[in-house]
């Protein structure tokens, strides 16, 4: 009852403690005299229908809680560990890769599942994830998981997807008869590190690498190799996923690791764009609603967190960024979605990705490269170095 206990009066405890209202109903009360809610999150993730009237899960809960919501976009995780550490926010969509430093660095705070009815409704695979749970601590609600998939243009590429990530790690001539030199992207984000070493844990099997968050220093120079390589042919790094279309769109771009989402939004507008998962794995992403450790309306963001499991709001943003829900129920019944969305999405592939996860000096093989040395070296190959 931490939120109740911070916003509520000693009354309202008293009347809640006596069996006259429940936990849910007091958090609506107090969450209406807060009145506001605010969100970091990745594009796409939190919509009011302003996009595509069609996908709106924020004005119904507006609506029916008394707290409006605000969204600030962060492109990368390392934006949005840098958002809440300067603080001011509720909530953050956080990926594998910042989620446990959040947690280390006390920027977020555990969570009473208690208040979350639909908290028995997510998929056991998630309930215990270890990028949220320390200790058998929660540390926040699962929302939304998926793959950063190959898109490419099916004008140049033609009937036969590309089988591996070597158009846009290796310089070839691609099937339209033109270099890939200029026209692919990487993700600008040093988490990318951990795309280079799987692509390498098949294409270089003798320097033994098992988990691509996980490098020693011969390994961790090799991926760093092979990213200077691939540094030649790359036009842009992408973090902005609405200039990653527009360059897809209208600069000649055929060629990159992307998100489900903005395959998606291109091939609703008639772009030649697909995806697919490549012969060597993908990475991917489960993202966690994690609740700031100095919440200004904590009461507003566990409301929240208790929309954000319904299999409405579950189903709405996997058909809109391409996701997999944590909540199976929404996989059945959602008009946008459709019944056959989650395993169109990867519903069954969750064993096959290996999910982001902030690389630590200790780790299952003994000393490995840490985080702090992905941030610097990979500033570093985008920067030519």
């Amino acid at each position: 009852m931490k939120s109740i206990l911070r916003t509520g009066t000693a009354l309202s405890m008293a009347v809640l403690f006596s069996g006259q209202v429940t936990a849910q109903e007091m958090l609506q009360a107090l969450g209406a005299a807060e009145g506001q809610v605010s969100i970091v999150a990745w594009a796409g993730y939190i919509e009011r229908g302003e996009t595509d009237p069609a996908f709106d899960w924020v004005t119904e809960f507006e609506a029916a809680s008394g707290c409006k919501v605000s969204v600030k976009t962060a492109a990368t995780s390392d934006e949005m560990v840098a958002l809440m550490n300067e603080g001011g926010f509720d909530l953050v969509t956080a990926s594998g890769d910042a989620s446990l430093r959040l947690i280390a660095g006390d920027r977020v705070q555990p969570i009473n599942t208690a208040l979350i009815p639909s908290w028995s409704t997510i998929d056991e695979r998630l309930q215990n994830a270890p990028w949220h749970t320390v200790d058998d601590v929660h540390y926040g609600t699962p929302y939304v998981w998926g793959a950063n998939v190959l898109m490419y243009n099916t004008e140049v590429f033609g009937d036969t997807p590309p089988t591996s990530w070597n158009v846009v790690f290796e310089e070839m001539t691609l099937p339209d008869g033109q270099s890939n030199k200029g026209r692919v992207q990487a993700y600008d984000g040093p988490i990318y590190v951990a795309d280079a070493a799987l692509y390498l844990m098949k294409h270089q099997p003798e320097l033994g690498i098992t988990d691509p968050y996980e490098l020693n220093e011969d390994q961790y120079k090799a991926a760093l190799d092979l990213l200077r390589t691939q540094r030649t042919l790359v036009g842009r790094y992408w973090h902005d996923a609405f200039i990653q279309m527009d360059d897809f769109t209208n600069e000649g771009v055929v060629a990159s690791s992307s998100w489900p989402f903005q395959v998606n939004v291109l091939k609703a507008g008639g772009a030649p764009v697909a995806s697919t998962f490549p012969e060597e794995g993908i990475t991917g992403w489960s993202d966690t609603t994690m609740l700031h450790a100095d919440s200004p309306n904590p009461n507003c963001a566990y409301m929240w967190m208790e929309h954000s499991l319904s299999p409405k709001v579950q189903g709405d943003v996997s058909a809109w960024f391409g996701t997999v829900p944590s909540v199976p129920a929404a996989c059945t019944g959602n008009a946008l979605l459709g019944d056959t969305g989650c395993a169109t999405n990867g519903y069954e592939n969750f064993d096959k990705i290996k999910f982001w996860r902030t690389p630590t000096a200790q780790c299952s093989t003994g000393e490995c490269v840490p985080y702090y040395r992905w941030v610097s070296d990979y500033v570093g190959v985008i920067g030519g170095r």
